[in-house]
């Protein structure tokens, strides 16, 4: 069973992952930012894939600086942008 609990913080301009051990000690953490378009005033918009790719490897990132791999996480939290929608065809 794994040790560690891994958090994502998906932000409006990037993604955090943070890894913590059993007494909340961060152990490694990754972020990167994606890109913000602005197709008209007061309007920002995101490309999902973009999202997804970003949070995957800030995921293998802060595993690899921790020296862990996805079997020693025993859970994960997610918090993201209250404000976004995926829309698709």
């Amino acid at each position: 069973m794994g040790k560690y609990i891994l958090g994502i913080d998906q932000g409006t301009t990037g993604t955090t992952a943070v890894i913590f051990d059993r007494a909340a000690n961060i152990i490694s953490s990754a972020y990167s930012e994606f890109t913000q378009y602005f197709p008209q005033p007061g309007w920002v918009e995101h490309d999902a894939m973009e999202i997804w790719d970003v949070t995957l490897k800030v995921i293998a990132e802060a595993l690899q600086k921790g020296n862990l791999s996805a079997t020693d996480l025993a859970a994960i939290g997610i918090t993201n942008q209250r404000e976004t929608t995926v829309f698709w065809d």
